[in-house]
């Protein structure tokens, strides 16, 4: 049998909050959650996976429109399953494009320290000399 969790437990668990929690169940991303006969949420571990998966998504960016799509998917079942792989894959190429950009700042970033330590080392000190940029 599989444990039940309330909304507090859930929230500790996920790190997410019990008015997020409801709010996503609200909006269409969390359906399905079982109710005590107090009617006081009880989560299961797969809606425990499912919250993690989104906070997943949201913290790469998706927007909460394309969360809610992806749950509708989810809920239509395997006839769905291409179309939620080629959201993931679209979500994918933007994450992976960010992380370029990333990169690629860094990069410009690493050079610049660089540049000022060797300015630094050129000067004999650690302090600001007046050389531009």
């Amino acid at each position: 049998m599989d444990t039940e969790l309330s909304i507090q437990q859930v929230a500790a668990i996920t790190q997410v909050s019990a008015h997020t929690l409801r709010y996503y169940e609200r909006i269409g991303l969390l359906t399905g959650v079982a109710r005590a006969t107090s009617g006081h949420r009880r989560y299961a571990s797969q809606d425990i996976a499912w919250i993690n998966f989104l906070m997943r998504l949201r913290a790469t960016g998706m927007p909460i429109r394309e969360m809610q799509q992806f749950a509708e998917l989810r809920r239509q079942g395997d006839r769905t399953l291409t179309r939620r792989r080629q959201l993931l894959e679209i979500h994918q190429q933007q994450i992976q494009q960010q992380l370029d950009e990333l990169a690629q700042n860094l990069q410009v970033i690493h050079d610049k320290i660089q540049h000022y330590q060797a300015l630094e080392a050129l000067h004999g000190t650690n302090s600001s000399t007046g050389c531009p940029d």
